[in-house]
């Protein structure tokens, strides 16, 4: 893996090589968090994508300047919105156990109609007056303007938030229903926040998310920076810039890997670790030697969606930007499943190592498929049907392989390419 990303330094770009590491860093923990639900627990988790937008929902929540004008335009009536809802929220529990059993779901329903016209009352106003101020440029509330490192784990806690409320109410279902159910949670999410534009700006966008490593423009200017290019013999100032700005990331990214790694072989390793392994394997026989399964599913259901939201955040600040568009969630889970098989299921390393590549042969595939086509069409006239459409058809040659790569993983190495060790 390490030579192919050279190859590519050489001969494409040192910045491609480095772009590709930091993704493939950033997959690698996604795919360690999917691997405790599935490789640990069994769990068949398809709402990976609705996790990693919540991470990234919260890298814009507390890095972004608040926008003074928004909160004093609608800002309390969302907050008077919000107790509403948790008013409601505590009215049904205490209902549901003050009441008689035949009785509770009569009750549940009118406090959840009473409930949804006291939000709206609150919410429906302030959401079109903070999405009229300025809506060319801000539109939302904006965040708290803190340093957007601290979104990192933050973005971890909201996503276990989430997962712990989703997983009280799905993990009671069989691995296909289940399945199923996280899926359309995780639609869920992403229409949030796509649409909710006084959180999020939704298909607006939210642009310029500040950095936690050095901009280009401020690097070309500093001494110490000129003198270092100096030195090096460097040609362009505004390239070695590009790679300085993307090993920083790197470097922060590998520090974040690294800490989620030790933390996942610690807890592979121990006796807990050795018990989710057995309620995989027969989750009956857990059970009958005592051992509480559905709240054990839901620890490793919450620590590996924390994860995603970890690597959610981490992605949202690579690309310096929230783009709600492009959490498909089919295409993205696809892709971490397909790294985890690949990998090795139930094998960390093998996790890190399935990241590495397929995000490595996801990106590369479509410039070897153009540069294949072309090379195959030259002795074809330019204007021969076929000629066009392998040219056209270059495009897919990534999905084609991604296919071909589960086909073959599946069929002559089930366990992967790092299995699990017994």
């Amino acid at each position: 893996m390490a030579l192919l990303l050279i190859f590519v330094g050489f001969y494409q770009s040192w910045n491609v090589a480095l772009g590709i590491v930091n993704l493939c860093l950033i997959s690698s923990i996604m795919a360690l968090g999917v691997n405790m639900q599935w490789g640990y627990a069994g769990l068949f988790n398809v709402g990976i994508m609705g996790f990693t937008a919540l991470g990234g929902l919260t890298a814009v929540l507390v890095s972004m300047p608040p926008v003074d004008a928004a909160w004093a335009a609608g800002g309390t009536d969302i907050l008077l919105a919000a107790l509403s809802l948790a008013a409601t929220v505590v009215a049904i529990i205490v209902a549901r156990r003050l009441t008689p059993r035949t009785m509770r779901l009569p009750v549940t329903i009118v406090l959840m109609i009473a409930g949804y016209f006291l939000i709206s009352e609150f919410f429906v106003p302030a959401a079109r007056q903070i999405e009229a101020v300025d809506s060319a440029q801000t539109g939302y509330l904006g965040g708290m303007g803190l340093p957007i490192v601290l979104a990192w784990p933050l973005g971890g806690l909201v996503a276990a938030g989430a997962a712990w409320f989703i997983g009280k109410i799905a993990l009671g279902l069989r691995a296909d229903y289940l399945a199923i159910a996280t899926l359309g949670i995780s639609e869920i999410i992403i229409a949030v926040i796509k649409y909710e534009e006084w959180l999020t700006r939704g298909v607006k966008n939210v642009t310029g998310l500040p950095r936690p490593v050095p901009y280009e423009v401020v690097l070309v200017q500093q001494p110490w920076f000129i003198g270092l290019a100096d030195w090096l013999d460097a040609p362009d100032l505004s390239d070695l810039a590009g790679l300085f700005v993307k090993l920083c990331y790197a470097a922060l990214f590998l520090l974040v890997l690294a800490i989620v790694m030790w933390f996942a072989e610690r807890a592979l390793r121990s006796p807990w670790g050795r018990m989710m392994r057995a309620i995989r394997d027969n989750r009956e026989a857990a059970a009958a030697m005592g051992k509480d399964v559905t709240g054990r599913h839901l620890q490793v259901f919450v620590l590996g969606c924390a994860t995603c939201g970890i690597a959610g955040a981490m992605l949202t600040t690579l690309d310096g930007q929230l783009t709600p568009t492009s959490y498909i969630p089919l295409r993205f889970t696809f892709l971490i499943w397909v790294m985890v098989i690949l990998g090795g299921s139930g094998n960390n390393w093998g996790a890190v190592l399935g990241g590495f590549v397929i995000w490595f042969l996801w990106v590369e595939a479509e410039p070897l498929g153009n540069w294949f086509m072309q090379t195959i069409t030259l002795p074809m006239a330019d204007d021969s049907f076929l000629s066009q459409h392998l040219v056209a058809g270059a495009a897919y040659t990534r999905y084609l392989l991604m296919g071909a790569i589960l086909l073959l993983v599946m069929r002559f190495a089930p366990k992967g390419l790092i299995p699990e060790r017994h």
